[in-house]
């Protein structure tokens, strides 16, 4: 795993998130996902916490929305207010590693202890590849700057092309793919994916 030379910019990523969540349907929450097991409203859940997280993470305030995993007891549901606070918390997740200090020093995040400059680029991979599996759940596309899709490629490459346990599946053979593409595969999702029919 490597990190990227400068610091990558999360508010592009984090503003497409944003847009992402507000276009879902209401009527889409019980959909599945890219996500193995799990339901739109679920990764709606799991990025209401970890864009929580995330943030917390790059202000170093260790605590509570640091120092655990917020998934330990299974994903949970959207929160009532998911539209309006998941985009608000992404904002805020990007304006917190836009400072210089965020990516100096060490952090922590689902009480994991590592290098803030590590922590940021998977505080991006987060909001990025979940962005991928909802916007795609929901029939909507994600899209990715050059900027953020090379800091990410350079991130996954460091990774068992096997898989990561909790993190990663095996990578997916891929061909005449975008360097968006390569990336999903890397980390063991299909570019390709579609929700199945329902009924």
């Amino acid at each position: 795993m490597t990190t990227p030379a400068s610091p990558p910019d999360l508010a592009p990523a984090a503003r497409r998130l944003g847009e992402v969540v507000r276009d879902v349907d209401d009527a889409q929450l019980d959909a599945p996902t890219p996500c193995q097991g799990r339901t739109v409203s679920q990764l709606i859940g799991h990025l209401h916490g970890l864009t929580q997280a995330f943030r917390a993470s790059a202000d170093k305030e260790l605590g509570p929305l640091t120092d655990t995993n917020p998934d330990q007891d299974g994903w949970p549901e959207a929160a009532p207010a998911w539209r309006d606070e998941v985009p608000e918390l992404a904002d805020r997740l990007a304006t917190a590693w836009h400072a210089p200090e965020a990516w100096t020093g060490m952090t922590r995040a689902g009480g994991f202890d590592a290098p803030a400059e590590v922590m940021g680029v998977v505080a991006l991979s987060e909001i990025v590849l979940h962005g991928w599996d909802l916007a795609r759940a929901t029939g909507q596309e994600f899209t990715a700057d050059d900027a953020t899709v090379a800091a990410l490629a350079a991130y996954v490459e460091g990774f068992d092309p096997g898989g990561t346990p909790g993190m990663f599946g095996p990578a997916v053979e891929v061909r005449w793919a975008s360097d968006l593409d390569r990336v999903l595969a890397r980390t063991g999702r299909d570019p390709g994916w579609e929700a199945p029919e329902q009924g």
